[in-house]
């Protein structure tokens, strides 16, 4: 499922949507918080908002319906030049041990009762990640990182085994002869607590032939470098 500001189809520049703030933090503490939505075009913008559970599996993200979070109002029209705040709020108490996380999902909608327009709508969906952090000091992401070589490439697997989050951005790898592979320059994606996520990524065939290599990348808006185990 896609991200942040995918667009799924166009037919013309559109204003879309701006969010504040892009990711959400929620103490445990904290009954609900809030996202601000603006049009910055003429015309209205119209959406729906909807709550997903965030969860890992097989290496991939997973998204589920959930009431443990709500957000309101569901439905959106945003005049051209203002605002519209949609409160996220709580249902369920705080986690105890580790990190809870969520997905808030914006659909943009086509106006109500408008006629069929030639050509192809313009859809946009915005994902905003939310995390409901426990009550107990979680410390920070344990990761581990592999290069695995499978019959459709390379894929680097990351587990990590802490109970809270990683935000993983401007990656690259290194070999022992100095040769810099760069994976990405923006977001990689998230490494939720105590689960594995996987990427396919476009690596020369013999980039492990000396063994393991290294990593470097910015982990929650911070450097880090790590050993990449080729397996």
């Amino acid at each position: 499922m896609g991200w942040l500001g995918l667009a799924f189809a166009s037919c013309a520049p559109a204003a879309t949507l701006q969010i504040s703030p892009v990711m959400v933090d929620m103490q445990a503490d904290a009954n609900a918080t809030g996202i601000t939505l603006k049009n910055p075009g003429d015309k209205p913008l119209f959406g729906q908002v909807r709550v997903f559970r965030w969860d890992q599996a097989s290496g991939d993200d997973a998204l589920d319906a959930t009431q443990d979070l709500v957000a309101s109002p569901p439905l959106i029209q945003i005049a051209g030049h203002a605002d519209q705040l949609v409160r996220l709020v709580r249902t369920i108490p705080a986690p105890t041990t580790a990190e809870q996380s969520y997905r808030v999902l914006i659909d943009e909608l086509p106006e109500p009762n408008a006629a069929p327009a030639n050509g192809v709508t313009i859809r946009l969906r915005y994902s905003v990640p939310v995390f409901v952090e426990p009550p107990v000091d979680i410390g920070q992401p344990k990761l581990n990182w592999h290069l695995v070589r499978g019959p459709q490439g390379w894929l680097l697997r990351v587990d990590n085994s802490g109970r809270k989050r990683a935000q993983i951005a401007a990656v690259q790898l290194l070999d022992r002869a100095g040769n810099s592979y760069p994976v990405n320059k923006g977001l990689l994606g998230y490494a939720l607590a105590g689960r594995t996520r996987n990427w396919p990524i476009t690596l020369p065939d013999n980039v492990a032939r000396s063994g393991a290599l290294k990593l470097r990348a910015a982990i929650n808006s911070l450097p880090a470098e790590a050993t990449v185990n080729v397996e």
